[in-house]
């Protein structure tokens, strides 16, 4: 395709077979807010402009040579700051990681569950500033490391283990790695997948450098998204291009997402999304400095400390019993299905809890009636959101810089990156 000339992304252009393997290949085991992938069209443009001064590039050219990257090995640090229009979470990842644990949770963790468990993690990095150590060597080896100021949080991923290691407690967490982890991306669509487990989700399919973060934004392409090279930067010490990925459709709250292309190798560098709603970035992950040289082996080595408390995975002792209403969405076909609503990047997803009891029946109360919650505690729901009225009826709006969702009295909830507007009157035409 000459570079001025105007075009879509075919399927074969878009998702070339080696160039999909290469992206589920590098998921690291860090969970941080998702991103709502659109589909996108292309527009190309030129990177006439910009410093530091590199060949003209197009769109097309530059998705293609993303796709094409054959980096395999790299290390780096990534700095990554969320900001979703939450409280801090710091400290809430160790409580809920260690309830769903097991355990009590809290910094010191208990005598069931772990606070080295991936799980209890994923919390603390849907806020804030954090600054993550990565290495990969490959498909079987990777490692990244959560700094604090006094403590810090590992993942490793050799072969056939995966460790982590959370030093603040001193407790670690071992579970043996799926034979077909490094094919696992490939498994989507029918083939045959692992058995789930939900730490090992983590390090599969949680995006955590600017690579993965960019796949997810390019799995799809169509009409409703413009594609073009806004300049050039420099991102840790290196000559990038910027791809500038926008929204044609109104209603979304996502404004736009910028992805820093390394020139000489195709690597994404940094990855930044910025909402419709203006104000400072919702996600920017960035490397501030990154080597592609091969990480040496030790670097992937890991042998619990002296006195560290081990779990293994499995190790649910003490596990509370989940409410009888949390089976809901997986009962009856009608429960558990979801529905899309409109397309693109103002796709918003239909879910029916089931309980036919709004907040209090999703929460899963076994038989929610009105009076049920405590007017405390309702009270503080209601000013976690917005009361609406339609067609569909009554229902509270719940909102974040992003992602934002409907909860309708009846027990009906709508999802998605659009505004709450757009959620109204999806749930208005799904009547």
């Amino acid at each position: 395709m000459a570079p001025n000339d105007s075009a879509r992304i075919t399927e074969e252009d878009r998702e070339p077979r080696e160039g999909r393997r290469k992206a589920a290949r590098y998921a690291l085991p860090v969970a941080v807010a998702g991103v709502a992938a659109a589909t996108i069209g292309l527009v190309p443009a030129l990177a006439a402009t910009g410093d530091p001064k590199l060949p003209e590039i197009s769109a097309q050219q530059l998705i293609e040579k993303i796709a094409a990257s054959e980096t395999e090995q790299l290390s780096g640090s990534v700095k990554i700051t969320t900001d979703l229009g939450l409280p801090s979470f710091a400290g809430l990842g160790d409580l809920a990681g260690g309830a769903l644990a097991g355990g009590k949770g809290g910094p010191s963790g208990s005598s069931d569950g772990s606070t080295a468990d991936p799980n209890a993690k994923l919390m603390e990095l849907s806020s804030g500033t954090h600054t993550l150590r990565v290495a990969v060597d490959g498909p079987d080896k990777q490692r990244v490391s959560i700094r604090d100021t006094a403590a810090e949080y590992s993942l490793i991923h050799n072969g056939g283990e995966i460790w982590a290691y959370d030093s603040a407690s001193n407790e670690a967490y071992h579970a043996t790695a799926p034979k077909d982890a490094a094919e696992h991306g490939a498994a989507e669509g029918g083939e045959k997948r692992a058995p789930k487990d939900a730490s090992k989700d983590a390090l599969k399919d949680v995006p955590a450098t600017p690579k993965e973060f960019a796949e997810e934004a390019l799995k799809a392409a169509g009409d409703t998204t413009a594609v073009s090279v806004d300049g050039t930067a420099r991102v840790a010490g290196r000559d990038a291009y910027q791809l500038l990925i926008e929204p044609k459709q109104s209603g979304s709250t996502v404004g736009s997402i910028k992805v820093a292309v390394d020139a000489k190798t195709g690597t994404p560098l940094k990855f930044t999304l910025s909402p419709s709603s203006g104000g400072k970035a919702v996600v920017d992950v960035g490397f501030t400095e990154v080597d592609f040289a091969k990480p040496a082996a030790s670097t992937f080595d890991f042998t619990p400390p002296k006195g560290a408390k081990v779990t293994e995975e499995g190790d649910k002792s003490g596990a509370p019993e989940l409410p009888k209403g949390a089976d809901r969405a997986k009962g009856p076909k009608e429960q558990g299905d979801v529905k899309v609503i409109g397309e693109g990047w103002n796709a918003v997803y239909e879910l029916n809890t089931g309980s036919g009891e709004g907040i209090a029946g999703a929460a899963g109360a076994d038989a929610a009636k009105p009076g049920d919650v405590p007017a405390e505690a309702q009270q503080f729901l209601d000013a976690l959101g917005d009361k609406v009225t339609g067609k569909f009826g009554s229902g509270t709006v719940f909102k974040t810089r992003l992602v934002n969702a409907l909860m309708t009295d009846d027990g009906k909830v709508y999802v998605g990156a659009v505004t709450q507007d757009a959620l109204v009157k999806a749930a208005n035409e799904a009547k």
